[in-house]
């Protein structure tokens, strides 16, 4: 034991003294620090051809570093959009498409998508992937009595350029069914995973579970609900309201995102419970985070994005209610920092409902209303 304290005393003279003759500390000497950015007020450029967007509900950036952006134009008020009213009312503006791809300099690459663009296309766009072959999934979360119709029971596969591939559910009007795996329930988000072609679906904010359906031929894999209950077990009829001081049982919802990590760990978010869930593939339960469980109303974890080193050491998490970005230690859900504040101007927030990462570390965020707009957050190095 005393040999062992005075070699870390060593090592810590060493790695002092490195830094007072100015050597560079080897990583492997020093704990890594979370992430910073810095917000680029610049990106993206003006979009075209007087469009405007709406609710932004997914955001993907691509292996060229292309950004895909998910709006929901149907969403969008006669006051936005005086130039598409008969007569006009104003000088602008009109719909984008509903997905739009951006370069690494703000301009738009190409567009395509938009409300009746296909069969079953969403009523409100929800929740945007691309898989390795550079295929987009795209989800929608019209739901329940008050949402536009028909409701969004389904997750739709296209090409790179929007010719319809797949159809997992179908849109309908029945209650929501965490049991029936032949229709979704307003899916949140959805991840592919390549090596192993399936799909994993938050589903969502009508249902409350995970999903996994084989994203070649769309058949039905395995599912389960918080803590990795049996499908068959899940039961929202009776859900109580949310206590900071306890944990749901069940996923208060929506069930809001799904990501896979380096690991090949299963990060869920349970939005309003302010909590990631942490799963094997084969949705075995392994841990939760709580982030700001003081948070009410629309909840904390609204999505998360892996940092951008090798083992992934932090999670970005969407702190939707809050106006923030957590950046939490992966290992134990501990909090490492933050960013951002609740407003309307660069940098600030207002209910990011998704974000994304670059190969270069580059961080991307996706906000719906009162904002409505995407962002980009330059890594600090």
């Amino acid at each position: 034991m005393r040999m062992a304290r005075i070699a870390l005393r060593a090592l810590g003279l060493l790695v002092a003294l490195c830094g007072i003759v100015g050597i560079p500390v080897i990583p492997a000497l020093r704990a890594q620090a979370p992430p910073r950015y810095k917000v680029d007020p610049y990106w993206p450029k003006q979009l075209p051809n007087n469009w405007i967007l709406s609710n932004v509900h997914g955001i993907f950036a691509d292996k060229e570093d292309h950004v895909w952006v998910l709006t929901d134009p149907a969403a969008l008020a006669a006051n936005e959009i005086g130039a598409a009213q008969t007569p006009p009312h104003a000088s602008c503006c009109v719909p984008s498409p509903s997905v739009i791809v951006l370069g690494q300099d703000g301009s738009v690459v190409k567009s395509w998508g938009h409300p009746g663009f296909t069969r079953d296309w969403p009523s409100a766009e929800h929740g945007l992937w691309l898989d390795r072959e550079g295929n987009v999934w795209i989800g929608g979360n019209a739901v329940g009595p008050n949402a536009r119709r028909p409701w969004d029971r389904q997750v739709l596969k296209f090409s790179n350029d929007g010719k319809l591939l797949l159809e997992i559910g179908h849109p309908t009007q029945d209650p929501m069914n965490n049991q029936d795996t032949s229709i979704l329930g307003g899916p949140g988000e959805m991840t592919v995973d390549d090596a192993a072609h399936e799909i994993y679906i938050a589903d969502g904010f009508l249902n409350r579970r995970v999903v996994v359906y084989d994203s070649n031929s769309g058949a039905f894999k395995r599912g389960w609900g918080a803590y990795g209950i049996p499908l068959d077990q899940i039961d929202n009829s009776k859900l109580p309201p949310y206590d900071p001081a306890a944990a749901a049982k069940q996923f208060l919802g929506p069930v809001a995102c799904v990501r896979i990590s380096v690991d090949g760990l299963v990060y869920v978010c349970d939005r309003t419970g302010d909590r990631i869930q942490v799963f094997t593939k084969e949705g075995k339960f392994m841990k939760e985070f709580f982030v700001h469980r003081e948070t009410l109303d629309r909840g904390t974890a609204w999505g998360l994005t892996f940092s951008h080193d090798p083992k992934e050491n932090y999670l970005l998490v969407s702190g939707g209610e809050d106006g923030v970005i957590y950046v939490v230690n992966r290992n134990d859900g501990s909090l490492a920092g933050q960013f951002g504040h609740k407003g309307h101007g660069a940098g600030e927030f207002d209910a990011v409902q998704a974000t994304a990462m670059d190969s270069h570390g580059n961080f991307y965020t996706a906000e719906v209303a009162p904002n409505h707009r995407v962002q980009k957050f330059v890594l600090q190095k």
